[in-house]
C-alpha cells in the first residue's frame, strides 16, 4: 500500500527538525533525515526540492507552532514574558534552530521568507504598542526586541544558566525565581500595563 503523501511529508518536517536542531542548515544530513523517517532520500527533494528548502519549511512550521502557543503581546506584558520563558524552556529546538539559521544566513536580508516573517514582527511591534498605548515606532520595535531577548535568552545559553544557577536550584526552585524575576523587570520596564 503506497504512503499517503502528507503523511510522509509530516515525517520528513518532523526527522528534519531534529537533524537541523542538532546539526545546522550545513551539517544536516539528507540521508539521516530520510532514515529517520523512513523514505529514500529522493522524497525529500520530491517534496521540498532541496535540503535549504525543507530548513526553510521546518522554520515556517516551528515559527507558527511558536505564534500559536504565545499569539501576539497584549495586556499584561509580563505574564506574556512569563509565556515566552516557559515556551522556549519547553522547547528548546526553536532557539536552536534560529541560531543555526543566523550561523547558516547572516544578514537578515538573505533569510527564508523574509518579507512574510517581517510582516509577522510588524505585528508584534503593533501589538506591543497597542499594548503601551503608544505609537509603533522604534521605540516599541526596540521594546519587543528587549522582550523576547529577557525571556528567551535563559533558554539560548543553558549552559551559561546553569552555571549561574546549579549551586542554588533545589529543582525547579531557581527556575520558578527567575521566571518571576523577568516578569517583574517587565513590569518595571513597561509600567503596570
Amino acid at each position: 500500500m503506497p504512503r499517503d503523501p502528507s503523511a510522509t511529508r509530516a515525517e520528513l518536517l518532523a526527522a528534519a527538525r531534529d537533524e537541523f536542531a542538532a546539526h545546522g542548515v550545513g551539517g544536516a544530513r539528507v540521508a539521516r533525515i530520510a532514515e529517520r523517517a523512513g523514505v529514500n532520500k529522493e522524497r525529500i527533494y520530491g517534496h521540498f526540492g532541496s535540503k535549504e528548502a525543507l530548513f526553510e519549511e521546518v522554520m515556517v512550521d516551528v515559527l507558527h507552532e511558536h505564534t500559536a502557543a504565545l499569539g501576539l503581546p497584549s495586556g499584561d506584558l509580563a505574564a506574556y514574558v512569563g509565556r515566552i520563558y516557559d515556551f522556549h524552556r519547553e522547547n528548546p529546538q526553536l532557539l536552536r534552530l534560529l541560531m543555526w539559521e543566523a550561523l547558516h544566513y547572516g544578514d537578515q536580508g538573505s533569510l527564508p521568507r523574509h518579507e512574510e516573517r517581517s510582516r509577522h514582527y510588524a505585528r508584534k511591534v503593533q501589538a506591543l504598542a497597542d499594548a503601551l498605548d503608544a505609537p509603533a515606532d522604534v521605540h516599541a520595535a526596540t521594546m519587543l526586541i528587549t522582550l523576547i531577548g529577557l525571556a528567551a535568552w535563559p533558554s539560548t545559553l543553558p549552559q551559561l544558566t546553569g552555571l549561574i544557577l546549579e549551586r542554588f536550584d533545589e529543582p525547579g526552585k531557581a527556575s520558578a525565581q527567575l521566571r518571576e524575576q523577568l516578569m517583574e523587570t517587565t513590569r518595571r520596564m513597561v509600567g503596570d500595563r
